[in-house]
């Protein structure tokens, strides 16, 4: 049986002063010409329905004519905002296809879908309500996870790169059992890398359906690499296992995968590698994941009572004095990441189960 892991809703934290101070030096900050509130004055929608004709929670809304065409402009300038440096030259060979909403959730997102009518190209890009913990959960995927992230705040209103893959779900049922032997075993190899990067900078609620699967064909293989794609859940909760994917019930297929194909002497090594990995970001990137951490040990991002309880859970595991010290969810981040590099830096990595 598995255990409810969860609150039963998150609430939205506002930007703090020193995180607004901190998006503007990164250049995460910039004036934007619509807002999230905008979005919301749609006059209709339809449900959208996938492939398989089953309803994906999303609906299709619909503008006034005259608010449409301001709409469209104003998301057009924001895609050039957040994927080049603003210019607006090529603004007339741009296309707002579709904008959906999300019915579920905490954050409730617009989805906009852009196309070039040159050449057809399309991508997408999400419209959110700013929330401390998500900004916290991007900029921190941003730095220590093997992938870059685009984003930019402005006042309430987060605008977020899509990020392409397979939904971990989707994949799970659709595409794992084309696999071969070996193409499982490197799914099951990420899966615990993708687990041991979650845990270690605590963004909770990785159920499958929170990241995606991408495949990459090389010359002779397909590679395979996971990605989260939901970030509200950063340094919120006070359960640990929250942050660890392996305990989510919707993970139940690949932890089967990872026992038939992996031994404990694997799963270890892959592990240590991957907090070597973490460690050499954190010191690559030094002054960046200061600057961030002393954001949040500023910050009101949780309720004590989480953050007392997540600070003894992880002390139980690690026995590390400086857990108990911690008193708000970015000491414990802070003391996560020292506890990594200090075992990095003695070369002698300790196995946590």
């Amino acid at each position: 049986m598995y255990e409810k892991l969860m609150s039963d809703k998150k609430p939205s934290f506002p930007i703090s002063k020193n995180l607004d101070s901190y998006l503007s030096f990164y250049n995460r900050k910039l004036i934007i010409p619509i807002f999230y509130e905008d979005l919301k004055r749609f006059s209709g929608s339809v449900s959208v329905f996938n492939e398989k004709d089953i309803d994906t929670l999303w609906v299709r809304v619909f503008y006034s004519d005259f608010e449409r065409k301001e709409i469209d402009e104003s998301l057009k300038r924001v895609y050039n905002l957040l994927h080049s440096d603003g210019n607006e030259a090529n603004v007339e060979f741009l296309n707002v296809d579709a904008i959906d909403y999300c019915t579920f959730g905490n954050s409730k997102p617009f989805r906009v879908k852009i196309r070039n009518i040159l050449n057809d190209n399309f991508t997408y890009f999400y419209v959110k309500k700013a929330d401390a913990s998500r900004i916290y959960g991007l900029e921190l995927e941003h730095i220590l996870s093997p992938d870059n992230l685009n984003f930019l705040v402005y006042q309430n209103t987060l605008i977020e790169e899509h990020i392409a893959g397979i939904p971990g779900d989707e994949f799970f049922s659709d595409f794992l059992s084309k696999c071969n032997a070996s193409e499982k075993a490197q799914i099951a190899k990420e899966f615990v890398k993708f687990n041991e990067r979650c845990m270690i900078r605590l963004l909770g609620d990785m159920r499958s359906y929170n990241y995606v699967i991408i495949p990459t064909h090389d010359f002779d293989q397909v590679i395979y690499k996971i990605r989260a794609i939901d970030f509200d859940q950063q340094s919120f909760e006070g359960k640990l296992k929250v942050y660890r994917p392996q305990f989510f019930k919707e993970n139940k297929i690949i932890m089967d995968l990872i026992k038939e194909k992996l031994n404990k002497h694997s799963v270890d090594q892959y592990k240590t590698e991957e907090r070597s990995i973490i460690a050499k970001r954190i010191l690559s990137s030094e002054s960046r994941v200061k600057k961030i951490i002393k954001c949040m040990m500023n910050d009101n991002i949780s309720t004590q009572k989480k953050i007392d309880l997540l600070s003894k859970q992880i002390y139980s595991l690690t026995r590390d004095e400086s857990f108990k010290k911690t008193s708000n969810m970015g000491g414990i981040l802070k003391a996560a990441f020292d506890y990594v590099l200090k075992n990095y830096e003695n070369r002698g990595m300790l196995n946590v189960d």
